[in-house]
């Protein structure tokens, strides 16, 4: 018997075969969830090497090794920002899998065009960023939560921000805005949620050794931002989704409105 059994979560942004939405969907699925894997639809051309190299094939690998670990699962192309498609997928799962228990908020856009001084900024990226961050995680939350009152027996949602939402940094102008506003997005779900037995939290990670921080490569600028942390470290995605998977189960049924730091003690003071 898993701690999650008969729970059903969705995890957006789940595809990539490094990263934080795959750990966090099998992290799940081994206390017992079911999964709804959703992802953007990339183009398998523009898969890492690693990816290629096994023949992954994005969400469908994930769902796959979601049942391989004896849990059900359904996958979903979802552009997170389209309220009609965030419905469609929500109303799926209630189709298929019978409930709604867990969101787990994960997608974000890629690092990119946004990260340059703030004259550069180019509106439109600066709009996407928050698009897809913010009005993307109210999109999917607000579906959710709408199942998740009519359901009644409480839930969990869990926000994925970064420490860039609790400390400002240069060339990061959208990046920070829209990491700061799911911090206080996190706090007034919470809020509003309480009162139905729904733990609304957030994550906020710092490098983690995912296909999204390739760019930095693994040599000199990897180890500038391990030295930085006091563990001297960096993460793995196994270990912010250990933390997810934690803030959905009952052990964690008194937390709630936390946007909690997981860098190896790179930011400590709030």
């Amino acid at each position: 018997m898993g701690e999650l059994d008969g729970k059903v979560a969705i995890v957006t942004a789940a595809g990539r075969r490094r990263s934080i939405g795959n750990s966090a969907a099998l992290a799940l699925a081994r206390l017992g969830a079911d999964l709804v894997v959703t992802g953007t639809g990339r183009d398998p051309a523009t898969f890492p090497d690693d990816e290629k190299e096994v023949g992954w094939r994005d969400v469908e690998s994930t769902a796959d090794q979601v049942r391989e670990l004896g849990r059900r699962a359904i996958t979903a192309t979802l552009d997170v920002t389209n309220d009609g498609q965030v419905a469609d997928v929500v109303s799926r799962t209630l189709t298929e899998l019978g409930r709604v228990d867990i969101l787990v908020n994960n997608a974000a856009m890629a690092i990119g065009a946004d990260r340059v001084p703030m004259v550069e900024v180019d509106p439109g990226i600066f709009e996407r960023v928050l698009a897809v961050k913010v009005m993307g995680s109210f999109l999917c939350s607000r579906a959710v939560a709408k199942v998740l009152i009519e359901q009644g027996q409480g839930g969990k949602i869990v926000n994925i921000a970064s420490v860039a939402g609790k400390r400002g940094g240069a060339n990061a102008m959208a990046y920070c805005a829209a990491n700061f506003a799911m911090v206080g997005m996190t706090q007034t779900m919470a809020r509003e949620l309480g009162p139905h037995a729904v733990n609304v939290n957030c994550v906020c990670p710092g490098a983690v050794d995912t296909a999204r921080m390739d760019g930095f490569g693994r040599s000199d600028e990897w180890q500038r931002l391990a030295e930085r942390t006091a563990l001297g470290r960096n993460g793995g995605p196994e270990e912010v989704a250990d933390l997810i998977a934690y803030l959905c189960t009952e052990g964690s049924s008194w937390i709630s409105g936390q946007s909690i730091n997981i860098d190896g003690g790179l930011i400590m003071e709030h």
